[in-house]
């Protein structure tokens, strides 16, 4: 789900809110006062709520009668969506987020390289190919870096041959992309395109078994880095939003 940063007053309205309730700044329960809020934002009372809509859809908000507008409980926030995710790094989550990412990784994309090594196309190894090409270009830039990474990914979920599975990099993307933003911003760490290259002979060799280890080589190389700049960098996405 794309993020709504720069979209515009509604945009950056649902950037404020958002970030304040997961944040914790508006507490889980709390009732919001629509008409304040959006007197305290200098914004029209359509604007608030085709926000709070927004907020709704990601799980943040729900409304009622009696009741009115009120902060859900975070087990009904959507921890898959790009904005929940961002916002959870910007208020001091990143260490948690990842950690959750992390295991989750490690469950399914080891079995996901076996599987690619398995049934993997001609055309599989191309795209995966020219993800890793564009890997080794990004000099430094972390937005090129994540998206090339995610790219990979993407791209060796498919090589499985198995509809679910090449849609399920959807409900990973969102964190992978975060955690590559946070580690090629924060650090300048091990070149990653050799772990990559690992996987990708692997799969080419059609070598199942090796194609296991070399991900699950990765992915733990994958979490030190995380873990290394964690820290630092959820106090430096806290600051983007005025602490």
């Amino acid at each position: 789900m794309a993020a709504y940063v720069g979209r515009g007053i509604h945009g950056q309205v649902v950037e404020a809110l958002g970030y304040r309730i997961v944040s914790g700044r508006i507490a889980q329960g709390d009732t919001i006062d629509v008409r304040s809020v959006a007197e305290e934002m200098d914004i029209s009372l359509t604007v608030m709520r085709e926000s709070l809509k927004v907020l709704a859809g990601k799980g943040l908000i729900d409304s009622r009668q009696k009741r009115g507008t009120f902060v859900q409980p975070d087990r009904e926030w959507n921890f898959l969506d790009a904005d929940v995710i961002r916002w959870r790094v910007a208020g001091g989550h990143g260490a948690k987020l990842l950690g959750d990412l992390a295991e989750v990784r490690a469950i399914i994309e080891p079995a996901v390289a076996r599987h690619a090594a398995a049934r993997r196309s001609e055309r599989d190894l191309v795209a995966l190919e020219e993800a890793l090409a564009a890997m080794g270009r990004t000099r430094g830039d972390a937005e090129m870096a994540a998206g090339a990474d995610t790219a990979f990914h993407r791209a060796l979920f498919r090589a499985t041959g198995n509809d679910l599975l090449a849609r399920f990099d959807l409900l990973l993307e969102p964190g992978l992309r975060e955690r590559d933003r946070l580690v090629h911003t924060h650090r300048q760490g091990d070149d990653p395109v050799p772990s990559h290259r690992a996987v990708l002979d692997a799969v080419r060799d059609a070598d199942p078994e090796r194609a296991h280890a070399a991900m699950t080589e990765l992915l733990e190389k994958a979490g030190a880095d995380a873990e290394a700049v964690t820290g630092g960098a959820a106090t430096g996405a806290a600051a983007a939003h005025g602490g």
